[in-house]
């Protein structure tokens, strides 16, 4: 097996680019792995059941600076399958910008990305296949019935409901990775070159035709889980800046609006003070609790400016959203 290593792009990312001249392959199989050894060797043994109904296709594992022996693992998979890839990234980018990595590397003409940790079936892989056959540009899955801790549940509730209101298409579930695409989304999400991609919510932004259908959702059956609550605010808070002008655009009209009550106040305590003359009782701590509330909404938009910012500066600055280290295949080139 060899590997082959990456080249800078014109954005200035070492990356392997999709070799010119390759045949399109029906489906790509595109899946992110972190520290998931437990859970490899039950993973491929079910993949490759699915896999033998499908006439072509190939799978890209990203191996996201994994610690444990999760790469060494892939490794052997690739080499004893020629359909494999394994792109091995520099150190952990994160699970977006590793799956961009995978479509950056992958050639199918429909792409399916699937979590490593087996809590989303591959057996509901033809299930999305049918999905996209049926003239959909995005079929995505939806965790019906989940297997999670209730706080859980209940953040990824909210934060679907977010996401779909900000990208306007309404889904019950952003959070599965188990989805399909067309071909032109996966390059039109390459193309953005996002420093702070959610690919859910981005492909869904360019597709005319999205469908979203149950799948079965499966405790972890190894490792631990990626996401805690402060990761998921996180994702949140760079999907609202990421997607919308919404909170620059409610904290301005906040701001008209204490304006206006401010100047309604200061009436009425001018009317007071002139009818019944200066009085002190209860006076200081009212203007205390005013004064602390717009404190408060101050230090939100300041952090909320500061987000917008924060983005432009990482976009300016064009860094590479992830580095690839090698690429591991039987027969690169061919």
């Amino acid at each position: 097996m060899a590997s082959s290593a990456g080249k800078l792009s014109s954005s200035g990312e070492l990356t392997t680019t999709r070799r010119v001249g390759a045949a399109a392959l029906p489906v790509s199989i595109v899946i992110p792995v972190y520290n998931e050894a437990a859970n490899l060797d039950a993973l491929w043994r079910r993949l490759s059941a699915v896999l033998a109904d499908l006439p072509d296709w190939e799978v890209v594992f990203i191996d996201d600076g994994s610690r444990d022996n999760s790469l060494a693992m892939l490794r052997e998979i690739a080499a004893a399958n020629s359909r494999v890839r394994v792109v091995e990234l520099a150190r952990n980018f994160g699970q977006h910008a590793a799956i961009v990595a995978g479509f950056r590397q992958c050639r199918g003409e429909v792409v399916v990305t699937l979590d490593a940790d087996l809590q989303n079936p591959p057996e509901e892989i033809p299930r999305l296949l049918q999905g996209i056959e049926a003239g959909n540009d995005v079929v995505g899955g939806w965790r019906a019935e989940r297997q999670d801790q209730a706080y859980r549940r209940l953040a990824s509730r909210l934060h679907n409901r977010v996401t779909s209101m900000i990208v306007g298409v309404p889904m019950h579930d952003y959070g599965c990775m188990l989805r399909a695409y067309r071909r032109h989304i996966v390059d039109t999400v390459v193309q953005c070159d996002e420093k702070a991609a959610f690919i859910p919510a981005l492909a869904n932004s360019f597709a005319k035709r999205v469908a979203e259908i149950p799948v079965a959702h499966e405790e972890r059956a190894g490792g631990h889980s990626k996401y805690n609550l402060l990761r998921l605010a996180q994702l949140s808070l760079n999907l609202l800046t990421g997607f919308s002008l919404l909170p620059i655009q409610v904290l301005s009209m906040t701001g008209i609006a204490i304006a206006l009550l401010d100047i309604g106040f200061a009436g009425v305590l001018a009317g007071h003070r002139l009818i019944y003359g200066p009085q002190q009782e209860g006076a200081m701590w009212t203007l205390f609790a005013i004064l602390f509330f717009f404190v408060g909404l101050l230090f939100l938009a300041l952090g909320l400016i500061g987000e917008y910012v924060g983005r432009i500066y990482l976009e300016v600055r064009r860094r590479p959203t992830y580095l690839v280290r090698a690429v591991h295949e039987v027969n690169p080139g061919s």
